[in-house]
Protein backbone atom coordinates (compact mmCIF):
# COMPACT_ATOMS: atom_id res chain seq x y z
CA UNK A 1 0.00 0.00 0.00
CA UNK A 2 2.79 2.38 0.73
CA UNK A 3 3.58 2.94 -2.94
CA UNK A 4 0.50 5.24 -3.16
CA UNK A 5 2.12 7.51 -0.61
CA UNK A 6 1.92 11.29 -0.90
CA UNK A 7 3.09 13.75 1.71
CA UNK A 8 0.97 16.34 3.46
CA UNK A 9 2.57 19.71 4.12
CA UNK A 10 0.01 21.05 6.61
CA UNK A 11 2.55 21.55 9.38
CA UNK A 12 5.64 22.01 7.23
CA UNK A 13 6.94 18.47 7.81
CA UNK A 14 7.35 15.74 5.22
CA UNK A 15 5.20 13.23 7.13
CA UNK A 16 1.54 12.42 6.59
CA UNK A 17 0.11 14.24 9.62
CA UNK A 18 -3.62 14.34 8.86
CA UNK A 19 -6.00 12.94 6.30
CA UNK A 20 -9.67 12.47 5.42
CA UNK A 21 -11.37 9.09 4.93
CA UNK A 22 -14.40 9.21 2.64
CA UNK A 23 -16.82 6.30 2.46
CA UNK A 24 -19.09 6.99 -0.52
CA UNK A 25 -21.81 4.54 0.44
CA UNK A 26 -25.15 3.79 -1.18
CA UNK A 27 -27.11 5.13 1.80
CA UNK A 28 -24.69 7.67 3.30
CA UNK A 29 -21.60 9.62 2.39
CA UNK A 30 -19.42 9.39 5.50
CA UNK A 31 -16.33 11.49 6.21
CA UNK A 32 -13.72 11.17 8.95
CA UNK A 33 -11.03 13.78 9.59
CA UNK A 34 -8.16 12.33 11.59
CA UNK A 35 -4.60 13.01 12.69
CA UNK A 36 -1.67 10.56 12.53
CA UNK A 37 1.04 10.67 15.20
CA UNK A 38 4.67 9.57 15.02
CA UNK A 39 3.79 6.14 16.44
CA UNK A 40 1.54 5.41 13.43
CA UNK A 41 -1.65 5.77 15.45
CA UNK A 42 -4.65 7.84 14.44
CA UNK A 43 -7.08 10.09 16.30
CA UNK A 44 -10.45 10.91 14.75
CA UNK A 45 -11.15 14.63 15.25
CA UNK A 46 -14.21 15.12 13.08
CA UNK A 47 -17.13 13.05 11.76
CA UNK A 48 -19.72 13.95 9.14
CA UNK A 49 -22.39 12.16 7.17
CA UNK A 50 -25.07 12.95 4.59
CA UNK A 51 -27.80 10.64 3.32
CA UNK A 52 -27.60 9.90 -0.40
CA UNK A 53 -30.63 10.21 -2.67
CA UNK A 54 -32.18 7.06 -4.08
CA UNK A 55 -30.85 7.83 -7.57
CA UNK A 56 -27.38 9.00 -6.53
CA UNK A 57 -25.81 5.56 -6.06
CA UNK A 58 -26.58 2.19 -7.59
CA UNK A 59 -25.26 -1.05 -6.06
CA UNK A 60 -22.34 0.69 -4.40
CA UNK A 61 -21.23 2.68 -7.45
CA UNK A 62 -21.68 6.36 -8.30
CA UNK A 63 -24.67 7.00 -10.58
CA UNK A 64 -24.80 10.82 -10.38
CA UNK A 65 -21.39 12.45 -9.89
CA UNK A 66 -22.69 15.98 -9.25
CA UNK A 67 -25.19 14.83 -6.61
CA UNK A 68 -22.62 12.63 -4.87
CA UNK A 69 -20.12 15.51 -4.81
CA UNK A 70 -22.75 17.71 -3.13
CA UNK A 71 -23.49 15.04 -0.53
CA UNK A 72 -19.80 14.44 0.17
CA UNK A 73 -19.22 18.19 0.49
CA UNK A 74 -21.86 18.39 3.24
CA UNK A 75 -20.32 15.43 5.11
CA UNK A 76 -16.82 16.88 4.71
CA UNK A 77 -17.83 20.33 5.93
CA UNK A 78 -19.41 18.82 9.05
CA UNK A 79 -16.29 16.75 9.81
CA UNK A 80 -13.87 19.60 9.11
CA UNK A 81 -15.78 22.09 11.28
CA UNK A 82 -15.79 19.58 14.11
CA UNK A 83 -12.05 18.92 13.71
CA UNK A 84 -11.10 22.56 13.28
CA UNK A 85 -8.88 21.93 10.24
CA UNK A 86 -9.07 20.67 6.66
CA UNK A 87 -6.61 18.00 5.46
CA UNK A 88 -5.50 18.29 1.85
CA UNK A 89 -5.63 14.56 1.11
CA UNK A 90 -8.27 11.86 1.08
CA UNK A 91 -8.57 8.08 1.02
CA UNK A 92 -11.76 6.89 -0.71
CA UNK A 93 -13.35 3.45 -0.56
CA UNK A 94 -14.61 1.64 -3.65
CA UNK A 95 -17.27 -1.07 -3.81
CA UNK A 96 -19.47 -2.72 -6.43
CA UNK A 97 -19.86 -6.12 -8.07
CA UNK A 98 -17.24 -5.41 -10.73
CA UNK A 99 -14.49 -4.58 -8.22
CA UNK A 100 -12.34 -7.72 -8.23
CA UNK A 101 -9.83 -8.39 -5.49
CA UNK A 102 -7.63 -11.46 -5.28
CA UNK A 103 -4.17 -12.58 -4.28
CA UNK A 104 -1.92 -13.88 -7.03
CA UNK A 105 1.09 -16.04 -6.18
CA UNK A 106 3.88 -16.70 -8.64
CA UNK A 107 6.74 -19.12 -8.09
CA UNK A 108 10.01 -19.04 -9.99
CA UNK A 109 12.55 -21.84 -10.02
CA UNK A 110 15.99 -20.26 -10.09
CA UNK A 111 18.65 -21.82 -12.31
CA UNK A 112 21.44 -20.73 -9.95
CA UNK A 113 20.13 -21.19 -6.41
CA UNK A 114 23.58 -20.62 -4.93
CA UNK A 115 23.54 -16.98 -6.10
CA UNK A 116 21.92 -14.30 -3.87
CA UNK A 117 18.67 -12.82 -5.15
CA UNK A 118 19.11 -9.31 -6.52
CA UNK A 119 16.78 -6.33 -6.94
CA UNK A 120 16.42 -6.86 -10.70
CA UNK A 121 15.45 -10.51 -10.28
CA UNK A 122 12.87 -9.62 -7.62
CA UNK A 123 11.30 -6.99 -9.85
CA UNK A 124 11.09 -9.43 -12.78
CA UNK A 125 9.21 -11.87 -10.55
CA UNK A 126 6.82 -9.15 -9.36
CA UNK A 127 6.26 -8.01 -12.93
CA UNK A 128 5.15 -11.54 -13.81
CA UNK A 129 2.72 -11.61 -10.89
CA UNK A 130 1.14 -8.28 -11.84
CA UNK A 131 0.71 -9.09 -15.52
CA UNK A 132 -0.93 -12.41 -14.65
CA UNK A 133 -3.27 -10.68 -12.19
CA UNK A 134 -4.30 -8.06 -14.76
CA UNK A 135 -5.15 -10.75 -17.33
CA UNK A 136 -7.25 -12.60 -14.74
CA UNK A 137 -9.17 -9.44 -13.80
CA UNK A 138 -9.82 -8.56 -17.45
CA UNK A 139 -11.18 -12.06 -18.11
CA UNK A 140 -13.47 -11.96 -15.06
CA UNK A 141 -14.91 -8.49 -15.73
CA UNK A 142 -15.33 -9.15 -19.48
CA UNK A 143 -17.22 -12.37 -18.71
CA UNK A 144 -19.51 -10.70 -16.14
CA UNK A 145 -20.34 -7.64 -18.23
CA UNK A 146 -20.57 -9.47 -21.56
CA UNK A 147 -18.70 -6.55 -23.11
CA UNK A 148 -15.40 -6.97 -24.96
CA UNK A 149 -12.41 -4.76 -24.20
CA UNK A 150 -13.62 -3.31 -20.90
CA UNK A 151 -10.98 -0.86 -19.69
CA UNK A 152 -9.83 -2.40 -16.40
CA UNK A 153 -7.61 -0.44 -14.03
CA UNK A 154 -5.67 -1.31 -10.90
CA UNK A 155 -7.27 0.14 -7.76
CA UNK A 156 -4.52 -0.81 -5.36
CA UNK A 157 -1.95 -3.52 -4.70
CA UNK A 158 -0.09 -4.86 -1.68
CA UNK A 159 2.48 -7.58 -1.12
CA UNK A 160 0.95 -10.20 1.18
CA UNK A 161 3.88 -12.60 1.48
CA UNK A 162 7.09 -14.04 0.08
CA UNK A 163 8.89 -17.34 0.59
CA UNK A 164 12.15 -18.96 -0.46
CA UNK A 165 12.06 -22.75 -0.58
CA UNK A 166 8.99 -22.64 1.65
CA UNK A 167 10.48 -20.31 4.29
CA UNK A 168 8.76 -16.96 4.83
CA UNK A 169 10.95 -13.87 4.37
CA UNK A 170 10.07 -10.18 4.50
CA UNK A 171 12.68 -9.23 1.89
CA UNK A 172 14.07 -11.90 -0.49
CA UNK A 173 17.01 -9.73 -1.64
CA UNK A 174 20.33 -11.26 -0.56
CA UNK A 175 18.94 -14.73 0.14
CA UNK A 176 19.94 -17.87 -1.72
CA UNK A 177 17.53 -20.63 -2.73
CA UNK A 178 15.86 -22.39 -5.63
CA UNK A 179 12.14 -21.64 -5.37
CA UNK A 180 11.04 -18.03 -4.82
CA UNK A 181 7.35 -17.21 -4.36
CA UNK A 182 5.77 -13.75 -4.20
CA UNK A 183 2.09 -13.19 -3.31
CA UNK A 184 0.42 -9.88 -4.15
CA UNK A 185 -3.13 -8.76 -3.44
CA UNK A 186 -4.61 -6.69 -6.28
CA UNK A 187 -7.95 -4.96 -6.61
CA UNK A 188 -9.15 -4.04 -10.09
CA UNK A 189 -12.20 -2.10 -11.29
CA UNK A 190 -13.58 -0.81 -14.59
CA UNK A 191 -12.34 2.66 -15.48
CA UNK A 192 -15.90 4.06 -15.34
CA UNK A 193 -16.15 3.26 -11.61
CA UNK A 194 -12.65 4.35 -10.73
CA UNK A 195 -12.94 7.52 -12.81
CA UNK A 196 -16.15 8.55 -11.04
CA UNK A 197 -14.43 8.50 -7.64
CA UNK A 198 -11.43 10.35 -9.03
CA UNK A 199 -13.83 13.03 -10.28
CA UNK A 200 -15.46 13.24 -6.85
CA UNK A 201 -12.08 13.86 -5.19
CA UNK A 202 -11.11 16.43 -7.82
CA UNK A 203 -14.36 18.38 -7.53
CA UNK A 204 -13.99 18.41 -3.75
CA UNK A 205 -10.53 19.95 -4.24
CA UNK A 206 -8.79 17.09 -2.42
CA UNK A 207 -5.63 15.26 -3.40
CA UNK A 208 -6.46 11.58 -3.83
CA UNK A 209 -4.05 9.62 -1.68
CA UNK A 210 -5.56 6.23 -2.54
CA UNK A 211 -8.71 4.45 -3.62
CA UNK A 212 -9.07 1.26 -1.58
CA UNK A 213 -11.36 -1.75 -2.02
CA UNK A 214 -13.58 -1.55 1.05
CA UNK A 215 -13.56 -5.25 2.02
CA UNK A 216 -9.75 -5.13 1.98
CA UNK A 217 -9.80 -2.08 4.27
CA UNK A 218 -12.17 -3.76 6.73
CA UNK A 219 -10.11 -6.96 6.83
CA UNK A 220 -6.88 -5.06 7.40
CA UNK A 221 -8.15 -2.87 10.23
CA UNK A 222 -9.07 -5.90 12.34
CA UNK A 223 -6.31 -8.12 11.03
CA UNK A 224 -4.44 -8.82 14.26
CA UNK A 225 -1.88 -11.57 14.62
CA UNK A 226 -4.44 -14.16 15.71
CA UNK A 227 -6.81 -13.34 12.84
CA UNK A 228 -3.97 -13.45 10.31
CA UNK A 229 -2.81 -16.86 11.50
CA UNK A 230 -6.16 -18.60 12.04
CA UNK A 231 -7.99 -16.88 9.18
CA UNK A 232 -11.39 -15.22 9.06
CA UNK A 233 -14.18 -14.03 6.80
CA UNK A 234 -15.08 -10.33 6.90
CA UNK A 235 -18.58 -9.44 5.68
CA UNK A 236 -19.68 -5.81 5.30
CA UNK A 237 -23.45 -5.61 4.71
CA UNK A 238 -23.80 -2.11 3.27
CA UNK A 239 -26.67 -0.23 1.73
CA UNK A 240 -26.19 -1.35 -1.87
CA UNK A 241 -23.71 -4.20 -1.72
CA UNK A 242 -22.39 -6.91 0.54
CA UNK A 243 -18.59 -7.00 0.55
CA UNK A 244 -16.68 -10.12 1.57
CA UNK A 245 -12.97 -10.60 2.29
CA UNK A 246 -11.28 -13.95 2.96
CA UNK A 247 -8.20 -13.98 5.17
CA UNK A 248 -6.40 -17.30 5.06
CA UNK A 249 -2.82 -18.51 5.61
CA UNK A 250 -1.60 -15.18 6.91
CA UNK A 251 -2.91 -12.87 4.19
CA UNK A 252 -5.97 -11.57 2.35
CA UNK A 253 -6.67 -14.21 -0.27
CA UNK A 254 -9.55 -12.55 -2.07
CA UNK A 255 -12.51 -10.18 -1.97
CA UNK A 256 -15.91 -10.38 -3.58
CA UNK A 257 -18.94 -8.10 -3.68
CA UNK A 258 -22.54 -8.69 -4.70
CA UNK A 259 -25.32 -6.18 -5.22
CA UNK A 260 -27.63 -6.96 -2.33
CA UNK A 261 -27.67 -4.93 0.85
CA UNK A 262 -29.79 -2.98 3.28
CA UNK A 263 -31.50 -0.82 0.67
CA UNK A 264 -33.01 -3.94 -0.95
CA UNK A 265 -34.48 -4.94 2.43
CA UNK A 266 -36.01 -1.48 2.82
CA UNK A 267 -37.46 -1.47 -0.71
CA UNK A 268 -39.05 -4.85 -0.06
CA UNK A 269 -40.72 -3.56 3.10
CA UNK A 270 -41.90 -0.42 1.30
CA UNK A 271 -43.38 -2.38 -1.62
CA UNK A 272 -45.04 -5.14 0.37
CA UNK A 273 -46.41 -2.94 3.14
CA UNK A 274 -47.27 -0.06 0.78
CA UNK A 275 -45.19 2.45 2.74
CA UNK A 276 -43.01 5.42 1.80
CA UNK A 277 -39.32 4.50 1.59
CA UNK A 278 -38.39 6.62 4.62
CA UNK A 279 -41.05 4.99 6.81
CA UNK A 280 -39.95 1.52 5.68
CA UNK A 281 -36.33 2.38 6.51
CA UNK A 282 -37.32 3.42 10.03
CA UNK A 283 -39.33 0.21 10.49
CA UNK A 284 -36.27 -1.82 9.46
CA UNK A 285 -33.99 0.08 11.86
CA UNK A 286 -36.45 -0.27 14.75
CA UNK A 287 -36.80 -4.00 14.02
CA UNK A 288 -33.01 -4.36 14.04
CA UNK A 289 -32.84 -2.58 17.41
CA UNK A 290 -35.49 -4.83 18.93
CA UNK A 291 -38.07 -2.04 19.21
CA UNK A 292 -41.67 -3.19 18.91
CA UNK A 293 -43.07 -1.80 15.63
CA UNK A 294 -46.44 -1.64 13.91
CA UNK A 295 -47.27 -4.84 12.02
CA UNK A 296 -44.25 -6.42 13.71
CA UNK A 297 -45.04 -9.97 12.59
CA UNK A 298 -45.33 -8.91 8.95
CA UNK A 299 -42.08 -6.93 9.16
CA UNK A 300 -40.24 -9.88 10.71
CA UNK A 301 -41.58 -12.30 8.07
CA UNK A 302 -40.60 -10.02 5.16
CA UNK A 303 -37.11 -9.41 6.54
CA UNK A 304 -36.64 -13.15 7.09
CA UNK A 305 -37.60 -13.91 3.49
CA UNK A 306 -35.23 -11.24 2.15
CA UNK A 307 -32.36 -12.42 4.34
CA UNK A 308 -32.92 -15.95 2.99
CA UNK A 309 -32.34 -14.57 -0.52
CA UNK A 310 -29.27 -12.70 0.73
CA UNK A 311 -28.00 -15.91 2.35
CA UNK A 312 -28.30 -17.76 -0.97
CA UNK A 313 -26.16 -15.07 -2.62
CA UNK A 314 -23.67 -15.27 0.23
CA UNK A 315 -23.44 -19.03 -0.23
CA UNK A 316 -22.46 -18.60 -3.88
CA UNK A 317 -19.82 -15.99 -2.98
CA UNK A 318 -18.30 -18.11 -0.23
CA UNK A 319 -18.25 -21.17 -2.46
CA UNK A 320 -16.36 -19.20 -5.10
CA UNK A 321 -13.95 -17.70 -2.58
CA UNK A 322 -13.20 -21.02 -0.89
CA UNK A 323 -11.64 -22.61 -3.97
CA UNK A 324 -12.79 -25.92 -2.40
CA UNK A 325 -10.39 -25.43 0.50
CA UNK A 326 -11.62 -25.17 4.07
CA UNK A 327 -13.11 -21.85 5.10
CA UNK A 328 -12.02 -20.24 8.40
CA UNK A 329 -14.14 -20.86 11.45
CA UNK A 330 -14.62 -17.20 12.29
CA UNK A 331 -16.86 -14.59 10.62
CA UNK A 332 -16.72 -10.85 11.40
CA UNK A 333 -19.74 -8.73 10.43
CA UNK A 334 -20.06 -4.97 9.98
CA UNK A 335 -22.13 -2.48 8.01
CA UNK A 336 -25.61 -1.14 8.70
CA UNK A 337 -27.27 -4.36 7.49
CA UNK A 338 -25.44 -6.43 10.07
CA UNK A 339 -27.70 -4.93 12.76
CA UNK A 340 -30.55 -7.15 11.58
CA UNK A 341 -30.54 -10.18 13.91
CA UNK A 342 -31.53 -12.42 10.97
CA UNK A 343 -28.19 -11.78 9.24
CA UNK A 344 -25.81 -13.38 11.78
CA UNK A 345 -28.42 -16.10 12.36
CA UNK A 346 -28.40 -16.95 8.64
CA UNK A 347 -24.61 -17.33 8.65
CA UNK A 348 -24.87 -19.78 11.54
CA UNK A 349 -27.71 -21.77 9.98
CA UNK A 350 -26.90 -25.50 9.97
CA UNK A 351 -27.85 -26.10 6.34
CA UNK A 352 -25.58 -23.32 5.06
CA UNK A 353 -22.67 -24.55 7.17
CA UNK A 354 -23.08 -28.10 5.87
CA UNK A 355 -23.18 -27.01 2.22
CA UNK A 356 -19.96 -25.01 2.52
CA UNK A 357 -16.46 -26.30 3.36
CA UNK A 358 -16.35 -25.28 7.02
CA UNK A 359 -14.39 -27.60 9.28
CA UNK A 360 -16.72 -26.60 12.12
CA UNK A 361 -19.66 -24.23 12.56
CA UNK A 362 -18.24 -20.70 12.35
CA UNK A 363 -18.27 -18.23 15.20
CA UNK A 364 -20.11 -15.10 14.04
CA UNK A 365 -19.19 -11.79 15.66
CA UNK A 366 -20.38 -8.26 14.89
CA UNK A 367 -17.46 -5.79 14.84
CA UNK A 368 -17.72 -2.73 17.05
CA UNK A 369 -15.91 0.49 16.02
CA UNK A 370 -13.75 0.49 19.15
CA UNK A 371 -12.19 -2.81 18.04
CA UNK A 372 -10.40 -1.15 15.11
CA UNK A 373 -6.69 -1.16 15.78
CA UNK A 374 -4.53 1.93 16.10
CA UNK A 375 -7.37 4.50 15.91
CA UNK A 376 -8.88 6.47 18.80
CA UNK A 377 -12.21 8.24 18.38
CA UNK A 378 -11.93 11.58 20.14
CA UNK A 379 -15.45 12.55 18.97
CA UNK A 380 -17.19 9.58 20.67
CA UNK A 381 -19.58 9.53 17.71
CA UNK A 382 -18.41 6.32 16.02
CA UNK A 383 -20.61 3.81 17.82
CA UNK A 384 -22.36 1.91 15.02
CA UNK A 385 -21.39 -1.08 12.86
CA UNK A 386 -21.62 1.09 9.75
CA UNK A 387 -18.77 3.23 11.10
CA UNK A 388 -16.28 0.36 10.78
CA UNK A 389 -15.76 0.83 7.03
CA UNK A 390 -14.64 4.50 7.16
CA UNK A 391 -12.40 3.57 10.10
CA UNK A 392 -10.89 0.85 7.90
CA UNK A 393 -10.15 3.46 5.23
CA UNK A 394 -8.52 5.66 7.85
CA UNK A 395 -6.40 2.70 8.92
CA UNK A 396 -5.13 2.43 5.33
CA UNK A 397 -3.84 6.00 5.49
CA UNK A 398 -2.08 5.18 8.76
CA UNK A 399 -0.40 2.19 7.11
CA UNK A 400 0.76 4.43 4.28
CA UNK A 401 2.31 6.81 6.79
CA UNK A 402 4.50 4.01 8.13
CA UNK A 403 7.99 3.38 6.77
CA UNK A 404 7.89 1.76 3.34
CA UNK A 405 8.92 -1.91 3.37
CA UNK A 406 11.48 -3.16 0.79
CA UNK A 407 8.89 -5.30 -1.01
CA UNK A 408 6.48 -2.35 -1.23
CA UNK A 409 9.26 -0.23 -2.75
CA UNK A 410 9.98 -2.95 -5.32
CA UNK A 411 6.27 -3.24 -6.16
CA UNK A 412 6.02 0.53 -6.59
CA UNK A 413 8.86 0.44 -9.13
CA UNK A 414 7.19 -2.40 -11.04
CA UNK A 415 3.87 -0.55 -11.19
CA UNK A 416 5.58 2.63 -12.35
CA UNK A 417 7.22 0.68 -15.18
CA UNK A 418 3.89 -0.96 -16.12
CA UNK A 419 2.07 2.41 -15.86
CA UNK A 420 -1.10 0.80 -14.52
Amino acid sequence: MAFWRRFLQRDGSDALAACTALDVGTEFAKALVFEIDDAAHGTVRGVGRKRQGLAHMQSGTVADIAAVVDNCAVALQEAEEMAGFRPAQVVIGIAGELVKGFTTSHTQERKRPDQPIGEAELQRLMDGVQREALREAERAITWETGLPNVDVRLVHAAVTGSTIDGYAVTNPVGFKGRHVQISIFNAFAPLVHLGALQSVASQLDLELLAIVAEPYAVARCLGGEQVQQTGALFIDVGGGTTDVALVRQGGIEGTRMFALGGRAFTKSLADRLDLPFGRAEQLKIDHARGIRVDRADEVAAIVAEDVAVWSAGMELVLEELSGRDLLPGRIYLCGGGSRLPEVPAALSEAGLVKRLPFARPPEVQVIEPDEVEAIRDATKLLVDQQDVTPLGLAYQAIEMAAEEAPLDAALRRVLRAMKV
